[in-house]
């Protein structure tokens, strides 16, 4: 089945008892039984329901996986990961990660005897002087948050599986629609599924999708033990979003093709970093794995300290200065302040998180309109 009619046709059937050819909104908490045990597979909605067993399934297929997992956001699904450690194990991670991700690992995890090594990933060849008899899981973006880094998923697999190392790839930045990290031999793909997979900017859930079955009922144990999964109405959401999400995916890279060649030559911008430039680092592997370069973009203001960068970045009309990315419409997010302010000004800088460094979720309205707004806002 083509990427195109999964998003549109996987996990999901018409509603047995009234033919609805969108799976209903089965908001239950719980299941009546014939005797006690004969459930038909749903007992409680914490564990499972039909809305959010679609949405797994159809999860599942867009990242060529057997099992899908649906979270309450993309923060439980990464907690979910955690929770396979054990006090002493190791973590190696990338330098420019998402803040939440960060502050996840170095002031939950990292109280609890996880040690965390962040590496240029640039090279996965960086990640060996790191692994020991300790070191149980490697943990990647691709592209990064917020500069937009290349990591090469083959290559870090092919480490990871020399030493028995669990590799989890984030794919929130590429969506499915861009890249598939499990065929290339991540063993599991996480998403926040608030992002590209709703693609409405109307619901926060996060999502772990795989192919290994132990490591599944593992993951299941937690999933359901802990309790952070979504309801029905979040799972239809989702549902709803992604059936669309072929067609989303090509105006966002189409719009962010336009804007990443008009900043690039902006006399006022210093920095552009978006995958699909000939030297942005490791573009050629970002040509091999990844369908095309995506809506996401983050760039500096040519000489501006933080006054000049917030007067400008609170100055937009068409594009929205706000959190998260991924919906339809086009957001403007200043990282330092927003997204990564949870990390250490200092370890900031040293990713290329700068006080004038500007992220962009390019949306789908017209391009000319975007580009008007950057233009009025860098001439300011």
């Amino acid at each position: 089945m083509k990427f195109a009619t999964k998003v549109i046709h996987a996990g999901q059937e018409p509603d047995p008892s009234t033919g609805a050819i969108m799976t209903p909104i089965y908001q239950t908490s719980t299941y009546w039984q014939k005797s006690p045990g004969d459930h038909q597979g749903f007992e409680y909605s914490r564990g499972t329901n039909p809305t959010r067993k679609a949405l797994e399934s159809c999860l599942a297929a867009l990242e060529n996986r057997r099992y899908g997992l649906a979270f309450s956001s993309g923060m439980a699904a990464t907690d979910a990961v955690m929770k396979l450690l054990k006090p002493g194990d190791e973590v190696i991670t990338g330098t420019d990660l998402y803040g939440g991700t960060y502050r996840m690992f170095t002031r939950i995890f990292a109280d609890y005897g996880i040690v965390f090594h962040f590496a240029d990933l640039s090279d996965p060849q960086n990640i060996k002087q790191y692994i020991n008899e300790k070191t149980k899981l490697i943990w990647i973006e691709t592209p990064t948050n917020p500069t937009m880094q290349i990591v090469d998923i083959a290559a870090v697999s092919a480490i990871s599986k020399e030493h028995q190392i669990i590799l989890t790839v984030d794919n929130t930045f590429a969506s499915p629609y861009l890249q598939n990290p499990g065929d290339l031999g991540a063993d599991i793909v996480m998403h926040s599924a608030t992002k590209y997979l709703g693609g409405h900017s109307d619901v926060v859930m996060g999502a772990l999708m795989l192919d290994d079955e132990e490591l599944y009922k593992k993951l299941w144990f937690i999933y359901n033990s802990c309790g952070a999964t979504p309801g029905p109405m979040d799972s239809f959401l989702v549902l709803r979003g992604i059936k669309t999400l072929h067609l989303r995916m090509k105006a966002h890279c189409e719009n962010g093709r336009k804007v990443a060649h008009f900043l690039k030559s902006h006399p006022e911008v210093d920095k552009v970093y978006w995958p699909g430039f000939e030297d942005h680092p490791n573009h050629e592997i970002a040509k091999k794995q990844m369908k095309d370069f995506g809506g996401m973009i983050s760039f500096t203001i040519k000489g501006a300290d933080a006054e000049k960068t917030f007067r400008i970045v609170s100055s937009f009309k068409v594009f929205s200065l706000a959190e998260s990315l991924g919906g339809v419409e086009s957001l403007v997010n200043h990282p330092a302040t927003m997204t990564h302010a949870s990390i250490p000004k200092e370890t900031r800088e040293k990713a290329g998180i700068t006080d004038n460094l500007l992220r962009l979720s390019v949306g789908v309205e017209d391009a000319d309109d975007l580009l008007d707004d950057l233009k009025r806002v860098l001439d300011i």
